[in-house]
């Protein structure tokens, strides 16, 4: 399992995201299946099979937040190196063919958001620019075809 790297108020609202799972939605879940066998005849019970079902997802889901939250490392904002382009660094980059710039954040898969500005650092262009310095150019393979990126600027 590779190593995750998010901000501490990603963190956060995962963690709060696991509880609301196991202190509100787990138990809606027993709940539903225990008034579905109440119903009766559980071979042709359609809502037993179905309350089953949602529970089985449930804890699917509870077990890859589990899974996912295991191998977290928090990441200092206040730490990063700006000397090149890594995770959390805001960078401003320049399409050297169309001369347009855009700054984006490079960010975790989980907090990854284009509208907002943050690019995943597993993207394309995310691992294309990941360790370039100011003034180097980057070629970036994605689904559009290659593309070339100047780094303008670097800064946390």
């Amino acid at each position: 399992m590779s190593v995750q790297y998010v901000t501490k108020e990603t963190l956060e609202i995962m963690k709060a995201e696991l509880q609301r799972l196991k202190g509100v939605e787990r138990p809606a879940a027993s709940r539903a299946i225990a008034e579905a066998r109440e119903k009766g005849d559980l071979k042709e019970n359609a809502e037993y099979d179905a309350a089953k079902e949602a529970q089985g997802l449930l804890e699917a889901k509870i077990a890859a937040m589990e899974g996912s939250m295991s191998s977290i490392r928090v990441l200092d904002e206040s730490s990063i190196d700006t000397s090149k382009v890594s995770i959390l660094t805001h960078v401003t980059l320049t399409n050297v063919k169309t001369k347009k710039t855009v700054t984006y954040q490079i960010v975790s898969e989980q907090e990854a958001d284009l509208k907002l500005g943050k690019i995943s650092v597993s993207s394309p262009i995310g691992q294309g620019i990941l360790g370039k310095a100011i003034g180097e150019t980057a070629e970036v393979t994605a689904p559009a075809g290659k593309m070339n990126f100047k780094i303008e600027n670097i800064t946390a």
